[in-house]
């Protein structure tokens, strides 16, 4: 819902502009600033344009674009919890060109605004005041194109919006444009930030303002007022947010940057068993990086740089594909020896897919055998010596990914395998790797996820009184996934399901949507999100205590199970939390979440090669100043047992030993 999302658009903000030619009739156009200029004494239109690098808000996460006149009370008040009214709120057309990130809008002016006067000359004087206002991408999340209700927005715009803010002091203006209207000429509006460089406090100097609309530009100095009828107002992308693009650098100068930030803003320095060794990392790796650069190899700088990410205790710590990172695929990942396994809580190793028409298969090998050696090796002690091919954050997850990993090899290599079948039969084959990425995709769930073509959404009913509803991503149309959510709620109360069962086993993540917030009438703390503050050289509270706020429709279960596992990852770990918190809700599954929570918009870097890092660096702390979920995850209150005989199963164990439970509680 925008109360989370905005969240994240008052740290962002996201903004296009429009053509100023507008159609009259069939066959004609007209000049419309030619006629503005004649018919207008004031501003009456906004366009803009601007270029964005960080993507995932305007072509992953929405689809519905807006502008807004965005009422700054909220600012004004130094109130984040200050919620826009409606009526205050003017929407304008957004053009986004996703190949050229950029975009372009177009805002109209009424000719009254209906927000909120502020008396802001602070001259110890009662006047009627100014409306303040600044234009921000305003995206359209659920229900109607305004902002109410469960879509709200707060009075403090930060992201592609027309103000630039400090997100080091408060997140406090610092420059850029604001609209303002004055309902008369005898009204003041500052004309600077005075000595404590701050809007909209006591010392502020003052002018007088026109009735009506203007431009207030807070760059000049002394601010200076624009009357055009047509104003070109930018929108900005913080700069935090902004991808830190290294591209044009070489590969020792791109390292040092990358170094020399991530090295102090990592998400979780100071954190015991988070923070990497900087100091023996930097020394493993930069003479990697450098004879990478001295052979200009970009294969070996790919490989530095993996050698980088596998310092981390934190699966947030990857690659965004490149050929190097496909290549470093197809050597090392997809081949295998055409077969794949998991353990049971015994510890034993279970074949849970045979390639078909390999040579395991030809040898015998079946879906329920029993792995007992590798190599001669004890196959718990070759698991052991494995180590996954990515970082992981949770010792569970590294656990599960050497397992995958270790039946994993460059195409030729040998490995011998004793086997007992289900029958008891024994037998010992030596195997040649090849080409075999179906094993690795069947056993690991979250690359299943990747190549498969599913909605964000899927629900059912079980039978008469169960409501299944799998959330299988938080990162596509965010818009859709509530209302596919709500759809499933609304649908399954219509038909008389007095139970629900939530699956989010595998969802990579995105954005919390408090999705909870329609099971509960309550708030629901999540957490406090803190980045490293170059001023105090700690890390430092940013923004509101995050919490899922209640919906205005709500829907109630006699039983109420959420099924998770180490494939819910990130921010649907948050959203799984969430759910978890609602009073009567029943977590069930085989593992806890994978135990990766942070924040990574302020860590997207670019480097040579059209190479891609992210590395968090914001993280969530509750309200007893621990951690938020990293390392540890969602923990299910009912595990489900992994033994040899469900890991053979055709069926979705997890998924009937919730419906039994809810059929005996």
């Amino acid at each position: 819902m925008k109360q989370n999302i905005s969240a994240v658009l008052i740290s962002l903000a996201l903004f296009f502009s429009g053509c100023s030619f507008l159609p009259i009739s069939s066959g004609s156009t007209v000049n419309l600033p030619a006629v503005l200029a004649d018919a207008a004494d004031g501003p009456v239109l906004i366009t803009g344009e601007f270029t964005y690098t960080n993507e995932f808000v305007l072509e992953s996460y929405y689809v519905e674009h807006a502008v807004m006149l965005n009422d700054m009370t909220g600012f004004i008040l130094r109130d984040r919890e200050w919620v826009l009214p409606v009526d205050s709120q003017v929407l304008g057309y957004v053009d986004v060109d996703e190949d050229n990130n950029s975009a372009t809008y177009r805002l109209s002016l009424p000719a009254v605004p209906e927000g909120i006067l502020n008396d802001v000359n602070h001259d110890n004087k009662k006047d009627t005041g100014v409306q303040v206002f600044a234009v921000a991408y305003s995206p359209n999340l659920t229900g109607g194109v305004f902002s109410e209700g469960d879509d709200r927005t707060w009075g403090w715009p930060s992201y592609l919006a027309s103000v630039r803010t400090d997100t080091e002091n408060n997140d406090e203006v610092t420059g850029g444009k604001v609209v303002i209207w004055a309902p008369d000429d005898a009204q003041q509006f500052p004309s600077g930030f005075g000595e404590d460089g701050l809007l909209f406090t006591d010392d502020d100097p003052l002018m007088s303002v026109p009735a009506g609309y203007s431009i207030v530009d807070l760059d000049a100095d002394p601010f200076q007022d624009d009357h055009d009828p047509v104003s070109d107002v930018e929108l900005y992308e913080p700069s935090d947010v902004a991808l830190k693009d290294y591209s044009d650098l070489s590969y020792t100068d791109a390292f040092q940057k990358l170094y020399d930030v991530i090295s102090v803003e990592y998400a979780f320095n100071g954190i015991a068993g988070k923070e990497p060794d900087w100091q023996a990392l930097y020394a493993r790796v930069m003479p990697l990086v450098q004879q990478a650069q001295q052979d200009r190899d970009s294969y070996a700088f790919f490989l530095a740089l993996r050698e980088f990410t596998l310092g981390f205790n934190d699966g947030h710590v990857y690659f965004d594909g490149n050929d190097n990172y496909w290549n470093y695929l197809y050597e090392n990942v997809f081949p295998g020896y055409g077969f794949a396994v998991n353990e049971t809580d015994a510890g034993e190793t279970i074949v849970v897919y045979v390639t078909q028409g390999s040579e395991a298969e030809t040898a015998g090998m079946q879906v329920g055998s029993q792995v007992l050696t590798v190599n001669g090796m004890d196959v718990s002690q070759w698991i052991a010596a494995s180590a996954p091919f990515f970082p992981t954050s949770s010792d569970h997850l590294y656990r599960y990914d050497q397992v995958t990993s270790a039946f994993r090899a460059p195409e030729g290599e040998k490995m011998t395998v004793k086997f007992s079948n289900v029958d008891g039969q024994t037998n010992q084959i030596t195997l040649t790797a090849f080409y075999d990425p179906y094993s690795f995709i069947s056993v690991d769930s979250g690359w299943a996820s990747y190549f498969s073509s599913v909605m964000p959404v899927q629900f059912d009913m079980l039978n008469d009184t169960i409501g299944y509803i799998q959330i299988n991503s938080n990162s596509d149309d965010i818009g859709l996934i509530i209302r596919l959510f709500q759809h499933a709620l609304k649908t399954f109360t219509a038909y008389g399901a007095t139970d629900l069962i939530i699956d989010m086993r595998v969802n990579g993540g995105g954005t919390n949507l408090g999705l909870a917030g329609f099971l509960y009438d309550q708030d629901i703390p999540i957490g406090q999100l803190e980045y490293y503050s170059e001023k105090t050289g700690q890390f430092e509270p940013e923004g509101t205590f995050d919490k899922v706020f209640p919906n205005e429709e709500q829907y109630s279960f006699d039983h109420i199970i959420l099924l998770v596992d180490q494939y819910c990852a990130s921010a649907c770990e948050l959203e799984a939390y969430g759910f978890s918190q609602v009073p009567g809700v029943v977590v069930m599954g085989q593992h806890p979440t994978a135990g990766m929570e942070a924040e990574v918009a302020r860590g997207e870097f670019v480097l040579p090669g059209a190479m891609t890092l992210t590395i968090p660096t914001g993280r969530f702390i509750k309200e007893d100043g621990t951690v938020l979920l990293e390392g540890q995850g969602v923990i299910p209150d009912v595990t489900v047992p992994i033994t040899r005989d469900s890991l053979s199963s055709s069926q979705d164990v997890v998924l009937n030993d919730a419906i039994q439970y809810i059929n005996t509680h």
